[in-house]
């Protein structure tokens, strides 16, 4: 790894975020929310869920970027990036937050609080339409989130 691999591995990790906030809240919530509805619905927490094809073609699609991009090229440090991301958004999203994998760790970090307690306001609509929070690794303040809730709602 070189610095313009680190470049790229870094860029591809905030290129992401911003990515999947808007895939999740134009095609998740969109025309996708077919697939996505399973994870607004309540269910046993382990069980598998119509929302989880989202991550088999992601990582479908991972894996192809990497057959195509050979150990030095930037397409597989693209693909090494969306990797973590996604090993990222696995651990906070589907274990610490909600708890598919039971473990028996509180996080405690002011982050991983914010973080969840966003994600708990954007399951506050059941609905395809006037969520909040779509984003998965950075979040505002949450009683911004709060205030853009109360706003949608009171709309309704």
């Amino acid at each position: 790894m070189n610095l313009f691999h680190l470049l790229i591995l870094v860029a591809t990790l905030l290129i992401m975020e911003f990515a999947v906030t808007l895939f999740h809240k134009y095609v998740m919530h969109g025309i996708g929310w077919g697939w996505h509805r399973s994870h607004h619905t309540p269910h046993e927490s382990a069980a598998w869920q119509t929302n989880d094809w989202y991550a088999v073609v992601f990582i479908l699609f991972t894996i192809l970027l990497f057959a195509l991009g050979g150990m030095h090229a930037p397409l597989w440090w693209i693909a090494l990036g969306i990797s973590l991301y996604g090993l990222l958004y696995g651990i906070l999203h589907d274990v610490l937050i909600h708890r598919r994998v039971r473990v028996k760790w509180r996080p405690t970090n002011r982050y991983i609080q914010r973080l969840t307690k966003a994600h708990y306001l954007h399951h506050a609509v059941k609905t395809r339409h006037g969520g909040v929070s779509f984003g998965f690794l950075y979040t505002p303040p949450v009683e911004a989130i709060r205030r853009q809730l109360r706003s949608k709602l009171q709309k309704t």
